[in-house]
């Protein structure tokens, strides 16, 4: 079978990235698979960074690109199967068997006769956490599918330490002092429990971050200076896993003191690094919101709605090592659920 993909932010090698190379990498085992896509080094470096494997996938020259007609990807969309696209909800005209995914929550907007002629010739829109359908099918008026992403776990056999852990992609947000995925809440709330009287254990931020938003998180790491707190900036895959393995418990707070409401997107559409984190025996101490509550099961970890509870929780686990221990047990075993074979299985029984 020949399969195409198509992902218009394949530069931006965020989590949408790795999930539709994950479909490419699943499928090119029994099938012929081409990415459209025209800068080769951003292929390169998405193979380097997400280290899948896509030896068998081919590039191709993107038609879905802006300076391609829309007769010519008609006419090139042919000669493929089934394509897949991920999508901010608008839908491509495509001449083949049709897979839309959807990686974040979509506010609603009543579709226009074009729009809703364009879904009616979608096979299957798949979402990545029962959270992003939940908003994703009303805009489409559809019932989609959910395929959680498949998340991998590389510990390294290190001695754990009393780290406090979170990981997530700085973004800065229009107001002083904020951030997506909250890392200044995280970091006020640390520097509450150390004041508090919390000794021997450290808080570290791994984060990526671009050019354009160092000025900021220079900001805010000064905010950090005093207090046991480390930040770790683009790390590279093993450098990431060998601090997963180390850590003991794990901390989220993207979507606090948001309006989930008005702006679900705030929130965590699923939560691959919480995933990672509990493979390698973290126990989650996560915000009671988004994706996040799809993830952590009664046993394998906590969920909090007030800073409170997250210092609370927090100071339970530091104090008590022996539920700390039967919940980074517990949290290893849930993250096993999200596999790259259970995902592929998955997969193929969508599109068979």
């Amino acid at each position: 079978m020949k399969v195409g993909i198509y992902d218009p932010y394949l530069d931006d090698l965020g989590g949408g990235e790795k999930y539709i190379t994950s479909i490419a990498e699943c499928l090119s085992e029994d099938n012929n698979v081409t990415i459209f896509w025209d800068n080769e080094e951003d292929f390169k470096k998405l193979k380097h960074r997400f280290s899948l494997g896509l030896s068998k996938v081919k590039l191709s020259k993107n038609i879905f690109s802006k300076d391609v007609g829309f007769l010519k990807r008609l006419n090139e969309s042919k000669k493929y199967d089934l394509l897949f696209v991920l999508s901010d909800g608008s839908i491509p005209f495509v001449a083949s068997k049709l897979y839309v995914h959807i990686q974040q929550p979509l506010p609603f907007v009543r579709a226009s006769v074009k729009a809703k002629l364009k879904i009616r010739r979608v096979a299957e829109f798949i979402y990545n956490s029962k959270f992003t359908k939940s908003y994703a099918d009303k805009t489409f008026g559809v019932k989609g599918v959910v395929l959680y992403p498949p998340v991998e776990v590389k510990t390294k056999d290190v001695k754990k330490e009393n780290i406090v852990l979170t990981v997530g992609k700085f973004r800065y947000k229009n107001i002083p002092l904020d951030d997506f995925k909250k890392q200044t809440v995280m970091i006020g709330a640390f520097k509450n429990m150390v004041e508090e009287g919390l000794r021997g254990w450290k808080l570290v931020i791994v984060t990526g971050c671009t050019k354009k938003d160092e000025p900021e998180l220079d900001r805010i790491k000064k905010t950090a200076k005093g207090y046991p707190i480390e930040f770790l900036i683009n790390q590279e895959s093993n450098e990431l896993w060998d601090i997963y393995s180390r850590s003991k418990i794990y901390w989220h707070a993207a979507g606090y003191g948001e309006n989930l409401n008005e702006h679900p997107e705030y929130a965590e559409h699923f939560g691959i690094s919480t995933v990672e984190a509990m493979g390698a025996g973290a126990v989650p101490i996560v915000i009671n919101a988004g994706g996040q509550k799809e993830i952590v099961e009664k046993g394998s970890g906590f969920l909090w709605d007030t800073l409170e509870e997250l210092k609370n929780r927090t100071e339970e686990l530091v104090k008590d090592k022996i539920l700390l221990e039967r919940m980074s047990e517990s949290a290893q075993r849930r993250a096993k659920f999200f596999s790259g074979e259970r995902f592929c299985k998955e997969l193929r029984e969508i599109i068979k």
